[in-house]
């Protein structure tokens, strides 16, 4: 069993990549060479069956990961923990927090359309958790495939120190096998499956190419090395090819060069090498630096030790929910934790027992009594959030919590029957307990349920989960954009309320008038009261107050929140039976609207801060289409061939603005929007808006009849 496995002999590692680049097909590669699944399923296959990492009937029908998977296999006597990750941006948040427990990743690149976009978020994601890589140019049996301008491209665009360790054997339809510039062999991959290898020398008429490249990558590796750069000085013809691997694992897990090595995963061919550098050149768990915080020491740093021994320390990476409850993805750093063990949750000191412990291989799972540092394991039965840090409470560490990009897209969702409110209700807390990404709020004023998230297929998503899962049938309608209203002149009232009905009556009269505020006042109301004489008592003063304070709720233009406004009252009458509380407060509401609607309101919207980036060559399109949504380019500027536009755009024209950026960009334009402030609303934009409300009161008055 994998958990007799030494330390060294592990690998934790992910697979990375931009849409369809090929990761998943390559994990079912690796499983099936690793004796993990005996037979090979396409992603998009005719038999329907789909493939294993792909667990989700969803991920299977669209034919995209949504979800990353885990799995661990042997591969020799190394034991591989490996996270096939989604490559789309909406669900960035997967690769975000399985690259932040991981030790090594393979950037898959696709051999045709090289870096794209989001080769290039994943890489930054990489950057930032320091995870070293090997780059894989898959898909070399497609038409176009172009190794070396891949490879290029990995320095050009991504700033990395890519050196080649193979040569392809043809390409296109011609691609036969791999040159391995190290032992300076040709291997060709046989049988059905490509399982049998077949090791062969150099053909004759590539070998002084394969030489020349060769002496590249020697230079490229002793660049970067000091250690083989002493030898490559002294005598370049005498490194051997021992030295050369272990230059090449040096230099890589200290993140100053990338391998590349090439292939085809669904052609069958150079997955096995790849799966042995995995092996010679990615840091084993105590090879990685991993950081805590203490927090009996006003959070200082400390270096985590992968060491069975020393205090349990794990990390809460990844939620689901299963048949059987949650389970909960944990990577662990220090320490071990068994069946039965009672763990402590640092962020709320709740005290746990753990009652499970499996190793995951896609949905299936597979029990185990114990789990050391460096592996990857999920524990049954354990409530907790995503991102939490346990110990075995002998010491008070959590981990640095992981980048959570915010939400840009939000709609407005509510259950079509009402009879599944309740599954409705726990959808929402289970997907936001699972993604932090996803967001859930009610909005007081328009009383809809809103959800936010990364793009529009995200929450396209949960809504489709919400039908499959909970069987709740979800109606989703565009978000009610927070709209305020305001004056822009003084507008004076003096209004008379009287009322007579059998017995005492109701009477009360205010004066006075409504004005704007500054614009940098902190307030958005205030009441002051200018009465001399005592024409209005002092006991229905507060009356007023309320009165005025009820009617700035609902403007009369479209029914939304007034603000910015000053209420002044300064003359009055009462009656000494007819006059009450209430009659003050009628009074108050109406003499507000008399005086609003002399101080000629207008409509605000709520203007947002958008920041766009997209390369280059799209930033006529980019800047086009934020002038059509009445923008204000603030400015732009361009770095490392990306333009960013930062501009102030209402919300009201941002909705499916995240497609066509898409679109016009060929999925290369990503944007940020955070809101700015208010501002009023073109005439026309007005009147339309004030027509619609209307045609709703009208509505409303006629279904009350």
């Amino acid at each position: 069993m994998a958990s007799n496995v030494p330390i060294e002999k592990i690998r934790n590692i992910g697979i990375s990549a931009h849409i369809d680049s090929g990761k998943t097909t390559l994990s079912e590669r690796i499983l099936f060479y690793t004796g993990k699944i005996h037979e090979i399923h396409e992603v998009r296959g005719k038999d329907g069956v789909g493939a294993v990492m792909d667990s989700m009937d969803l991920e299977r029908e669209k034919g995209i990961t949504i979800q990353s998977a885990a799995t661990y296999a042997m591969w020799g006597e190394y034991n591989i923990n490996l996270i096939d990750t989604p490559g789309h941006v909406d669900f960035t948040i997967e690769v975000e927090r399985a690259l932040r427990v991981l030790d090594g990743a393979i950037l898959v690149l696709c051999s045709v359309s090289g870096v794209q976009s989001q080769s290039i978020t994943v890489d930054r994601q990489m950057k930032r958790y320091k995870v070293p890589r090997i780059a894989f140019i898959n898909k070399m049996d497609r038409s176009g495939a172009n190794y070396d301008r891949v490879a290029a491209q990995l320095k050009e665009k991504l700033g990395h120190h890519a050196v080649k360790l193979q040569y392809p054997i043809g390409a296109e339809d011609r691609f036969q096998g791999l040159i391995d510039l190290l032992s300076m062999k040709a291997f060709y991959f046989d049988g059905e499956n490509g399982e049998h290898i077949r090791e062969e020398a150099i053909p004759a008429d590539m070998l002084d190419e394969a030489k020349l490249r060769r002496d590249e990558m020697i230079e490229g590796i002793a660049n970067v090395d000091d250690e083989l750069g002493e030898a490559f000085l002294m005598d370049p013809a005498s490194i051997t090819e021992e030295q050369l691997r272990a230059a090449v694992r040096r230099a890589t897990i200290a993140l100053k060069m990338t391998p590349v090595m090439c292939g085809s995963a669904y052609k069958n061919k150079g997955v096995q090498l790849l799966l042995n550098a995995v092996c010679s050149y990615l840091p084993n768990p105590k090879e990685a630096t991993n950081e805590a915080l203490d927090q009996k020491n006003n959070e200082a740093k400390v270096i985590l030790e992968s060491d069975p021994t020393k205090p349990f320390v794990g990390l809460a990476f990844k939620l689901e929910d299963g048949r059987y409850g949650q389970l909960t993805y944990m990577r662990i750093y220090q320490g071990k934790v068994s069946k039965g063990d009672f763990i402590i949750n640092q962020v709320n000191q709740k005290k746990v027992k753990v009652p499970r412990i499996v190793r995951m291989h896609s949905s299936e799972m597979h029990d185990v009594n114990e789990a050391t540092a460096g592996d990857i394991v999920a524990l049954f039965g354990i409530e907790c959030a995503s991102g939490d840090t346990f110990t075995d409470g002998t010491v008070q560490y959590t981990m640095t919590s992981m980048f959570v990009p915010d939400a840009v897209i939000s709609l407005a969702v509510t259950p079509k029957n009402r009879d599944t409110l309740a599954n409705f209700s726990k959808a929402l807390n289970r997907f936001h307990k699972e993604d932090p990404t996803f967001r859930v709020r009610r909005d007081e004023e328009s009383a809809q349920t809103i959800i936010s998230g990364m793009g529009e297929l995200h929450l396209e998503i949960y809504i489709e989960r919400m039908k499959r899962e909970y069987n709740c049938e979800v109606v989703a309608g565009k978000p009610q954009v927070a709209y305020r209203e305001t004056i822009s002149q003084k507008g004076e009232f003096a209004y008379t309320h009287k009322k007579q009905t059998g017995g005492s009556g109701q009477f009360a009269r205010v004066c006075g008038y409504v004005e704007p505020l500054p614009a940098d006042a902190v307030q958005q109301y205030e009441f002051v009261d200018d009465i001399v004489g005592g024409s209005i008592p002092r006991e229905f003063i507060p009356a007023c107050d309320k009165g005025f304070q009820e009617a700035v709720k609902k403007g009369s233009l479209i029914g939304f929140p007034v603000v910015g406004l000053r209420v002044v009252i300064n003359d009055g009458a009462f009656h000494a039976v007819d006059s009450s509380e209430m009659a003050f407060k009628t009074a108050a509401i109406m003499g507000f609207r008399e005086g609003y609607a002399a101080a000629k309101p207008v409509i605000l919207e709520p203007i947002m801060k958008v920041e766009v980036t997209a390369p280059e060559d799209f930033q006529g399109s980019v800047v086009g289409q934020l002038n059509q949504r009445r923008g204000t380019i603030l400015e732009t500027g361009t770095a490392e061939g990306y333009v960013t536009a930062v501009a102030e755009v209402p919300l009201n024209t941002m909705f499916g603005y995240s497609t066509d950026l898409r679109s016009a960009t060929q999925g290369k334009g990503e944007f940020t929007m955070e809101f700015a402030k208010y501002l009023p609303v073109p005439r026309n934009e007005a009147e339309a808006l004030m027509a619609q409300y209307k045609e709703k009161q009208a509505a409303e008055q006629a279904a009350r009849k």
